[in-house]
């Protein structure tokens, strides 16, 4: 009990967020602050900007990174996530039962993935033209369609993407459609893909998504 009335401390104080407004992966962190009414502050960054502060805070060099009021620091979004998923009770984004946990885990991860492959073209387009590769560029988009491929198969006529209740799968999701509007507009997963259509809709008009919009 001590240890969680410390943890729901931490989670009352305001904290620090450096993150790139841009990244599909911090909205994923600010849209579950948000949704867990925490209150904290951003610092927009972008790795590859001079001076940027990342470094001090995350070996890596990756955004976003949160910090604590007592100073750590922790990084990666889906340990950020899972952070902020525990410290709140308010509306449980990962369930607690093992096999529903995985499985909404497991929905995070793909659609991670497609905002992987996604960055992985743009970091891949700002190469000199005469050394960026077609082929490096064609297997990200193989992963881009066949991981929004499965993400509408694994919807299916479900208003949400686990069991029948709003969770970090439906935040990882619409975070990964909303980047390819913003990356790769080109790729056109809406016609194809009309459950898809229907939840990104429906998380557009919830507020965490809306003032989270890139």
């Amino acid at each position: 009990m001590r240890a969680r009335r410390a943890a729901l401390r931490t989670a009352s104080s305001v904290l620090k967020l450096i993150a790139s407004t841009t990244s599909p992966y911090a909205r994923k962190v600010r849209i579950a602050l948000a949704e867990k009414k925490i209150e904290y502050q951003v610092t927009a960054a972008a790795p590859w900007d001079p001076g940027n502060p990342v470094h001090a805070y995350n070996p890596l060099g990756k955004l976003p990174v949160l910090i604590l009021d007592d100073g750590t620091h922790l990084y990666d979004s889906r340990v950020i996530v899972e952070y902020i998923d525990l410290v709140s009770p308010v509306s449980r984004l990962i369930p607690e039962p093992a096999r529903q946990r995985i499985a909404v885990k497991k929905w995070e991860a793909l659609a991670d993935g497609v905002c992987d492959a996604t960055a992985a073209i743009v970091v891949e387009r700002r190469r000199p033209a005469h050394l960026q590769s077609d082929e490096w560029i064609d297997r990200q988009r193989r992963k881009i369609r066949e991981g929004v491929a499965e993400l509408s198969r694994e919807l299916g006529d479900r208003a949400w993407c686990h069991a029948e209740s709003y969770s970090l799968a439906d935040i990882a999701t619409g975070c990964a459609l909303g980047y390819l509007d913003l990356r790769h507009a080109e790729f056109d997963w809406r016609e194809p893909y009309p459950n898809l259509e229907r939840l990104a809709d429906k998380l557009g008009k919830r507020a965490s998504f809306a003032e989270t919009a890139p």
